[in-house]
C-alpha cells in the first residue's frame, strides 16, 4: 500500500483512476462476445502491459480487469469454477504493477441480471455472489473496491452490502444515469439525489457516476452529486458520445477536449475522477497534467 491511506489521499490531494480496459482489450485483439475476464487466465501478460500503461500515464489507481468477475455473470461465461483463479489474478497482476506506489481497485460491475420482482435474481442471490467476488479480491491484497456501471440502485446496494459482509476496505460506489427531459435518471428511474443519498448512507466512502455519458455532459451530473452529499465524490465519464464507423466503435471526445472537462469537474469539488469507454492511457495523461 502507499505511504498515505485510500481516504487520506482522497481528502488530501485527490485521486485519478485510470481508464477503460475493455478499449484496449478490444485493441489487442479480443473479441466481441468473449468474455474480457478469460485473457486473465490465457493471455495475462497483455492485462500487465495495459496496467503498466496505465500506471505510466498517471493513474494513481489501478483497477482490477474484473468488471464481470462475479460467479453470477462468468457462470453464463463458461467461467464459473475460475472466479477465485481469476479474482486472485487480478489483483495480483494490478498489485505488480503499482507495488507500494499506489492503490489497487477492486472492480466489481452488476450481474447481468435484474433483481426480483423485474427478474429472476433475488437479493439474497446477488449479495453472496458479490460477497465471493470481494472476498477473492481482498484475499488478492486491493486497497479498495470500485463498485461500477449499475443502473439499479437496488443492485448497487446489493453489491454494497455483500462486500461488506466479509471487508471493511473502503468502497468506491458508481452509478451510471443518463439524461432526461427531466434531469438525469437511471434506466430504471433513480434519480441522482435519491441514489447519491442511499448510497452515503449504505457506508460507500465515495461515491459518484461512470459511463453513458461524455465529459461534457458529466461535468452536469457532477455538478448535480457534488451539490447532493459533503462525502467525497467521483466522475469517470466516457470519451464522448459513441459512433460505429467502419464496423468499428468510435469515441467523439479527443483526448484534448476530454482533459479540459476533466479539469472543470475537478474544480466542482469532484475529489476522484478517472476515465471509462473510449479513453486510453493519452487520455488519462493529459487529465493527469491539467
Amino acid at each position: 500500500m502507499a505511504e498515505l491511506s485510500v481516504m487520506e489521499t482522497v481528502r488530501e490531494k485527490g485521486l485519478v483512476f485510470d481508464g477503460a480496459m475493455g478499449t484496449m482489450l478490444i485493441s489487442a485483439g479480443l473479441k466481441g462476445g468473449m468474455a474480457a475476464e478469460s485473457w486473465l487466465l490465457e493471455r495475462p501478460e497483455e492485462i500487465l502491459r495495459i496496467h503498466r500503461e496505465y500506471a505510466e500515464a498517471g493513474a494513481d489507481i489501478i483497477t482490477t480487469a474484473t468488471f464481470g468477475g462475479n460467479p453470477i455473470k462468468l457462470e453464463k461465461s463458461g467461467l464459473g469454477n475460475e472466479v477465485e483463479q481469476i479474482n486472485a489474478t487480478a489483483a495480483a497482476l494490478a498489485r505488480e504493477t503499482v507495488g507500494n506506489n499506489g492503490f489497487v481497485a477492486g472492480n466489481i460491475g452488476p450481474t447481468g441480471e435484474l433483481l426480483f420482482p423485474s427478474g429472476p435474481l433475488s437479493v439474497e442471490d446477488a449479495e453472496k455472489g458479490f460477497a465471493v467476488q470481494a472476498g477473492c479480491l481482498a484475499d488478492g491484497g486491493v486497497d479498495l473496491f470500485l463498485v461500477q456501471t449499475f443502473f439499479d440502485l437496488n443492485e448497487i446496494l446489493a453489491a454494497v452490502r455483500g462486500i461488506q459482509s466479509v471487508s471493511r476496505l473502503p468502497i468506491f460506489a458508481s452509478m451510471t444515469f443518463r439524461k432526461t427531459p427531466k434531469g438525469f435518471a437511471t434506466v430504471m428511474g433513480n434519480t441522482v439525489g435519491n441514489s447519491m443519498c442511499c448510497l452515503k448512507d449504505a457506508g460507500a466512502a465515495v461515491i459518484g457516476a461512470n459511463c453513458s455519458l461524455g465529459s461534457n455532459a458529466m461535468a452536469a451530473l457532477s455538478r448535480e452529486i457534488r451539490s447532493a452529499v459533503a462525502i467525497p465524490v467521483m466522475a469517470k465519464p466516457n470519451a464522448g458520445v459513441p459512433r460505429v464507423e467502419g464496423g468499428m466503435t468510435r469515441y467523439t471526445e479527443t483526448a484534448p477536449e476530454f482533459a479540459a472537462n476533466m479539469a472543470r469537474i475537478s474544480s466542482f469539488g469532484v475529489e476522484v475522477i478517472g476515465g471509462c469507454c473510449g479513453t486510453t492511457p493519452e487520455y488519462i495523461r493529459l487529465m493527469k497534467q491539467v
